[in-house]
Order: C-alpha cells, then structure tokens, then sequence
C-alpha cells in the first residue's frame, strides 16, 4: 500500500548485479550503484512528533534487516520470534506497530492480547521463503505422505518465517515451530518421543530446504541421503513412496532470496581478498556455503559473534546488508566487517518499509485510524499458537 504522503517512498536499492565495484568498497559493505537518497528531514520530525503523541500506546518493532531510517524509531529490535515475544510482554501498548515482514505481524498479533492491534506500515513487505508454501499446498503434500504410509510417523517442523496457516497446519498435526537459533532442539524433540508418537522417524520441514538441511547434517549428524526435497509444483512432489519412506527429513523446496544468493565462489573470493578473514554465515545459507563457512549461526549469533571478537580481526558475513552495514559501522575501526558478496544487496521485501510508510503509519494512529491491521482468524490462530506453545516449550 502506498503511503499517502507529500514525500513518496524512497526507492529500493534492490539486487544490483552486473555493475563494477568502486575500488574503494571492495572491502567494505557499500552496495554498488546509486543508493537512495536520504529521508526528508521533515519526515524525520513528523515520525518524532507522533510517536511522541501516542507515548505508551505505541510499541514499534524493527527487525534487524530493516532500514536505518526505520530503526531509528523502534523502541526494541531483534528477529522475528524476538520481536513477537517482545510485543507479548508489552500488554499495555494498544498499537504494536511492527515494522519487518507480514509473517512477523501475523505471529505478534498471535502472541498479542485480543485488545492490542498489530500494524505493518506497508502491506506490500512479504517474505518470499513464506509464500513459497501456501496452506493447500501443505495439505497436498500432507495427502501424499498419507499415500505413502508415512504421515503417521512424520512430524512437521516449521521454521518461524512461514504464515499463520503453516503455523496452524503445523499445530494440527502435532508439530512445532522452530527459529534459526532453536531448530536443533526442534529437531531432537520431534524425533524424540516427546511428541507421543513412536519412535520418531521423519521430519517434514518447512518452508526454508538450507535450514532444515543444515541443521540435520551438521547437527544432528544425518547425512545428505536422509534429506530428500519436496517440490509443491511437481506431481507428488517429484518423489516417489519409495524415497519418503527411505527419508528421514522430507524439506520443502523453498529457500530465502537473499542468503540463498551466496555461493561458494563468494567464500573463496573473499578469502582471497582478505588474508585471515572469519567468514560468519547465516544457516539459511545453501549447504556448500555453511561448509565452506568458519562461522554459522542466527542473526542473533551473528551479532554476538562480532560483539565478542577480538580486536583487529576480520570478518565477512553472509546475511541481509542492512544488518551487515550497521555491525560495520558500530566495530569500525576496531573490526574489519565486509559482506560476502560483491552484487547481492538488501532485502527488497523487507525494504518496502521505509520512513514515510512508517510516518503515515503512525499518524494515521494519531487520527485515530488503524490502518494496515494484521489480524489472524481465531481458527488458524488456536493451533499456530499450539505449534508456538510447543517450542517455547522445548528445554
């Protein structure tokens, strides 16, 4: 939704590929091209000035990936599931006003009270790993485990960037929820016996294939050959009743736009620009990248990582430049912080919430207008709650 403002939206520094590097940021974390140009100032005052109205009735979150612009004016940040307990604990806000992605909203608006109203500043700001499984689709790969005799000794597993309607699905059939920092725990619990079924025998993870693998190979020691891949656009999922018998994690085909961009020549390149460089990556990340990575953990261990490095080291992240920009700026020059990659910029979908959207946003709270509600139906909201219940549950 556009924001009707005097000032449009800055534009996105989306994927710039192709283009020469400056020489000057080779090593840095500048994205080449043109970059938008600053907010308005007077954008800056009218954000100021209606926070200040509303007081405690407002609590703006802001998820590390966002804009400086917009984190400027969030009372806490963190990632999603960070975020979302964080509204939960501020009963008294009226208005969560969250500005990330419309899957965050949802699940703040899950953990919220029935009196608070959850707000994202611009309906547009998906997430493309999230809609890479929809709820029909679920259900269909549902029906063909069933098919395959397996359904009954398959748990699903959701990782938290996923709709309300996985989440519900995920509740329903006796699964958890799981984040990048918990998906180990996630993983024991389900092939444990916790769950109450027997013995544990397969996983459907959704909707994020890297994570999933990930985490099953180097954590749980499985190898490649337990993971199989579940494509939603192809006949039973171009697998066979053999192969989903034989697995021990079923992955959803789906993946994340901007982490799954790095590749294995980003690693070497970089190790070759950088003498002794530390390369820090995010476990969404594709599974020859983690490999080839020092480092691999949550945005949450990404920041502490580098808060706890040593002076004088060198480090390469591979996660959204937004974040990376900013961890840069804050340990320069005490720590050399560089992006991964040379092309891949920012998080378009993230992006689109930027200072007007977020001004119109709380000015139209200020009018007392709520515009752009996040609002999950009772239904889907009872059982993703469970599947959330589940993994604040887990040891």
């Amino acid at each position: 939704m556009t924001a009707p403002l005097d000032v449009q939206p800055t534009p996105l520094a989306l994927l710039l590929l192709g283009r020469e590097s400056d020489p000057k940021s080779e090593r840095g974390v500048d994205c080449p091209g043109d970059l938008p140009a600053p907010s308005d100032p007077g954008l800056v005052e009218r954000a100021r000035a209606a926070k200040a109205k509303l007081g405690e009735r407002v609590f703006v979150l802001g998820h590390h990936y966002q804009r400086d612009e917009v984190i400027e004016f969030a009372d806490v940040t963190g990632d999603s599931f960070k975020l979302a307990r964080d509204a939960a604990a501020r009963p008294d806000a009226e208005y969560i006003v969250f500005c990330g992605v419309h899957f965050m909203a949802e699940s703040a608006d899950i953990l919220t009270s029935a009196r608070q109203k959850v707000v994202l500043p611009d309906l547009a700001a998906g997430c493309s790993m999230a809609d890479m499984a929809t709820a029909e689709q679920v259900a269909e790969c549902w029906d063909v485990l069933t098919e395959a005799g397996v359904a009954d000794v398959t748990v699903p597993v959701s990782y938290m960037n996923s709709s309300a309607d996985i989440k519900a699905f995920t509740g329903r059939h006796g699964g958890t929820i799981c984040t990048s920092s918990n998906a180990r725990r996630a993983l024991e619990w389900a092939f444990g016996t916790q769950n109450g079924r027997e013995g544990g025998g397969k996983v459907l993870f959704l909707p994020d294939q890297h994570l999933g693998r990930n985490t099953a190979v180097r954590e749980l020691g499985m190898s490649l050959e337990d993971c199989v891949v579940y494509n939603p656009h192809k006949p039973d999922g171009g697998l066979t009743a053999q192969q989903l018998r034989d697995a021990k994690m079923i992955l959803w085909r789906g993946h994340c736009s901007v982490h799954g961009r790095f590749s294995l020549d980003s690693v070497r390149d970089v190790r070759e620009r950088i003498p002794d460089v530390n390369v820090l990556v995010h476990p969404e990340c594709k599974h020859e990248v983690v490999e080839a990575a020092d480092h691999v953990g949550s945005t949450e261990h990404i920041i502490k990582t580098l808060e706890a490095a040593p002076s004088g080291s060198k480090w390469a992240i591979g996660t959204e430049l937004n974040l990376v920009r900013r961890l840069a700026a804050r340990y320069s020059p005490d720590k050399e912080v560089v992006f991964l990659d040379r092309t891949v910029c920012f998080c378009s979908t993230m992006n689109r919430i930027d200072l007007p959207h977020l001004v119109w946003a709380l000015e139209s709270l200020v009018n007392g207008d709520v515009v752009n509600r996040i609002e999950v139906d009772a239904e889907t909201e009872k059982f993703a709650k469970l599947a959330l219940e589940r993994m604040l549950a887990l040891p």
